[in-house]
């Protein structure tokens, strides 16, 4: 039987890619090379599966191009960078990597809360500017955390996790909208409250974001949703770019709208809307969340897991789509 040949987008772990060589023929990328769509195309001839990093599009175009694709493994729990109805209809597994990042992106999500309230980023800028001279009493004052209200928007996994620290560690008065409201049992164990998003905004002293990005989500935070919300609260972002207008934002920043914003992900990155480099309130972070050394080795894994399972005619671990049977047998059977 032939090993299936697979394609690397971008570098990885190399003991991942050493994995994934002892049963598959690998093309791998280690120089990191940022392909164009054009290129991807051209390097996934002839590829039965694509380890993606969240950033490469896979959609009707590329499927249509590489018949011999069975199966696309994100190293990363967003997949809005493939077109899930196209990889279903065209019988192509899709997969992601949740839960291996979950406490590790909480970590960074509170992190990022903690910094944009206690006005970290800015207190360090001052200080290695040589404008810190004496203590005063109004110096770089920020907004408290612990006993506060954390308003999360999206429950899943990260927000539940973000609850419980700031519930169990803070104190803090933990209200919550999602699609679908928790079990009674999760909602105890977050301590947590559900509440409709008006009454989130209104209420938040500050609102981390953690839902998926949508074309129903996208800018689900625009200067409606940010007109809702308190002049002193802040607002953090460590899901998508895309949910958050970004114009809207700095404009409530630079108003007084808004006090301050905490952002990981940026909808044109690595691209910034220039308007939010320009503010002193706001810190920016590159797309960090999950960028601990033992958390993207689990990611890089579990993209492979999925990959070979898939390859070996097994179920994916973590799918996020159910292939139709005559397409997907159609490309298990395609010979070039």
């Amino acid at each position: 039987m032939s090993r299936p040949h697979i394609l690397i987008a971008r570098a990885i772990a190399p003991q991942v890619v050493d994995f994934l060589r002892q049963s598959c023929e690998v093309q791998d990328n280690q120089a990191d090379i940022h392909w164009s769509q054009e290129a991807l195309i051209a390097q996934l001839q002839g590829k039965d599966g694509l380890l993606a990093t969240g950033i490469q599009p896979v959609d009707a175009a590329l499927l249509a191009a590489c018949p011999q694709l069975k199966a696309v493994a994100n190293m990363t729990v967003g997949y809005n960078n493939f077109d899930v109805a196209a990889l279903t209809a065209a019988g192509v597994q899709a997969s992601n990597t949740p839960d291996v990042l979950t406490e590790t992106t909480a970590d960074f999500g509170f992190a990022l809360l903690m910094a944009t309230a206690r006005r970290i980023t800015e207190g360090e800028h001052f200080l290695r500017a040589g404008k810190w001279q004496e203590w005063q009493y109004h110096m770089l004052l920020g907004t408290e955390v612990h006993g506060s209200t954390l308003g999360i928007l999206g429950m899943g996994r990260i927000g539940q996790a973000i609850a419980r620290r700031a519930a169990k560690g803070f104190g803090m008065r933990v209200l919550y909208h999602n699609r679908s409201r928790l079990s009674e049992a999760l909602e105890a164990d977050c301590q947590a409250q559900y509440v409709d998003k008006e009454s989130l905004l209104r209420q938040a002293d500050h609102l981390v974001l953690v839902l998926p990005l949508t074309p129903e989500n996208y800018h689900t935070i625009g200067a409606a949703e940010l007109a809702l919300m308190r002049p002193s609260a802040t607002l953090i972002n460590i899901a998508r770019g895309g949910i958050v207008d970004e114009v809207a934002l700095v404009q409530a920043l630079q108003t007084g709208r808004l006090a301050a914003a905490g952002l990981d992900v940026f909808e044109g990155e690595p691209q910034i809307y220039p308007g939010l480099l320009q503010l002193p309130n706001v810190v920016l972070t590159p797309h960090i969340a999950s960028a601990t050394a033992a958390t993207r080795l689990k990611m890089c894994q579990l993209a492979a897991d999925n990959l070979l399972a898939v390859l070996q005619g097994k179920p994916a671990l973590t799918p996020v789509n159910t292939p139709d049977p005559a397409a997907q047998a159609q490309r298990f059977a395609y010979k070039k």
